[in-house]
């Protein structure tokens, strides 16, 4: 079995990690690199940096937190948010990242995918989706749509079907977020994954509504890798307590 990755998720707006519920209501928690610096020696597989305010000039700031923290931690480092091309993409992994997340440019141009996989290769290519759901199909299965700009415009386009086209265009993982269930600490949205792990054949990472150890176990057992924010921030559990849990519970964590 492969090992199962808990990843903190660091949502950086004007160079602050806030957190908010349903993406909306975003409360300040904290300096990135302090926080960065915390969950690397609690044991975190990777981190993920996501800039919400996705301007050039927050990218700046985020990419300036981000050389910060590839200078003393050495675990992969994701950075998302207002990436646009490949010279973005470039300038995000000159400042210290192993991978880039892509949202909204995806939505709006696809081939980019293909383009930032062929540069750099698939396996630094991260497709975030932030997923929603919008109703149920004649066949009585639920429908997600991928929504852009930080969850506020729905594309239309199915999710699922989404995630499957992104992989074949070179996507090498997916970041899966639920918006319904994001910040309520519910529980992940794990019908969601369970849909989206049967259309694709690369890793994907849930996202959104863990609220308990339990919680992020079901992920665990479903998913590639389960991303913890609100948790941590908060200070409700450490990355060592949800490994210690999870591989009481027969998951193969890292160590």
């Amino acid at each position: 079995m492969l090992a199962k990755r808990i990843i903190p998720c660091l949502d950086v707006d004007d160079g602050r990690v806030v957190k908010g519920t349903k993406f909306k209501e975003l409360a300040d928690v904290g300096d990135p690199v302090t926080l960065a610096r915390q969950y690397n020696e609690q044991g975190a597989d990777e981190l993920s940096f996501l800039d919400i305010g996705a301007s050039h000039k927050s990218r700046t700031t985020l990419l300036e937190v981000v050389k910060q923290v590839a200078a003393e931690v050495f675990i992969p480092l994701s950075v998302g948010g207002g990436i646009r091309s490949v010279a973005d993409m470039r300038e995000a992994m000159k400042a210290g990242a192993d991978k880039v997340s892509v949202c909204s440019s995806a939505l709006e141009n696809p081939d980019l995918l293909t383009e930032m996989a062929l540069a750099c290769g698939s396996q630094c290519i991260v497709l975030s989706i932030d997923a929603k759901r919008v109703g149920t199909g004649a066949d009585g299965k639920t429908i997600w749509h991928a929504f852009s700009k930080g969850g506020r415009i729905d594309s239309g386009r199915d999710a699922v079907e989404w995630a499957q086209q992104a992989a074949a265009l070179g996507a090498g993982e997916i970041l899966l977020n639920s918006i319904d269930a994001d910040g309520t600490g519910q529980g992940y949205d794990l019908e969601l994954c369970a849909a989206v792990l049967d259309a694709v054949n690369v890793p994907v990472i849930a996202s959104g509504g863990a609220g308990t150890l339990e919680q992020i176990v079901a992920a665990a057992k479903l998913a590639d890798a389960a991303l913890v924010a609100s948790l941590l921030h908060f200070g409700k559990t450490t990355i060592s307590e949800i490994k210690k849990y999870a591989e009481s519970q027969g998951v193969c964590v890292r160590w």
